[in-house]
């Protein structure tokens, strides 16, 4: 019953500030696209791009990215059938 009630208070709580629009800043409406921090304002001043230069070519990055994932997949595998 705790549960329930929980669950219920949850909800109402929710709607009752999805509705009223609270923790909503005016000035930052970012549109549709609000959760990309891209959409925020002068976000390039956040990133800096000279800080770190890596030698390491962006497509072996990747290769070595999804290899591994895929031992990770496999020794998941193997992990699940024992």
């Amino acid at each position: 019953m705790a549960t329930v009630i929980l669950a219920v208070v949850t909800i109402i709580t929710a709607l009752v500030l999805m509705l009223g629009h609270f923790g909503l800043v005016d000035s930052l409406d970012f549109g549709a696209g609000a959760y990309y921090y891209a959409d925020i304002p002068e976000f390039d001043k956040y990133v800096r791009t000279d800080s770190y230069n890596s030698t390491l070519p962006i497509s072996l990055a990747i290769v070595l990215f999804l290899a591994w994932g895929a031992l990770m997949y496999w020794l998941w595998t193997k992990i699940d059938k024992n």
